[in-house]
């Protein structure tokens, strides 16, 4: 269950076996199944999760309903509501498995135990971080700078995963446009190949 989890860490960071040992004693597995919620608006996000199988996405609501998607997650990726995790602020997103999902996951308490037990750690979650800082900057500059045509090649370009895990709503939620016109950005790139 921690092989793909302990691989990344590997592929970050490199710890010693009994570091790597103290490091898992702090996670534990959870599954979730397909529409299941992780985190929800009015709750404490308390973990951080990541994912072994599966595809999950962390979405907020707007009044009328509409789900506007702020993240996907395969395997290999971390979800969280960070600024819940964090500040221990209620959360103002959902998270849930668009498929069923194994999970690796970590309890806020347990998260600054591992962190001061073995400070490389730290180092990983640093790394995490920029990663997504620069995931966010490009998500954002695309939003505001790209066509639609832009910005599916982009996300295919650099989730192809995605591509084939999420459904083409949430791919078009995601991309900030409807269902219809990724369709026909879809099949304009396909002419074009």
């Amino acid at each position: 269950m921690f092989e793909l989890f302990t691989a990344h860490i590997n592929s970050k960071i490199k710890l010693t076996p009994a570091e790597m040992e103290l490091v898992i004693s702090f996670y534990f597995p959870k599954s979730i199944s397909k529409n299941q919620l992780l985190v929800q608006p009015g709750k404490i996000c308390t973990e951080i999760s990541f994912v072994n199988k599966g595809c999950l996405r962390s979405y907020s609501m707007d009044a009328q309903g509409n789900k506007h998607i702020l993240q996907f997650a395969v395997a290999n990726w971390i979800i969280a509501d960070m600024e819940s995790f964090v500040t221990g602020i209620p959360s103002k997103m959902y998270i849930d498995a668009i498929k069923d999902a194994d999970l690796v996951c970590i309890h806020r308490n347990d998260y600054e135990e591992m962190l001061l037990a073995v400070p490389k750690m730290e180092k990983y979650y640093r790394l995490l971080g920029q990663s997504h800082i620069v995931a966010s900057q490009r998500r954002v500059n695309a939003a505001i700078s790209y066509t639609a045509e832009q910005k599916y090649v982009e996300f295919s370009n650099n989730y192809p995963d995605l591509i084939q895990a999420a459904p083409q709503h949430m791919i078009a939620s995601y991309l900030g446009m409807t269902p219809e016109t990724l369709s026909r950005v879809k099949k304009q790139q396909f002419k074009k190949k």
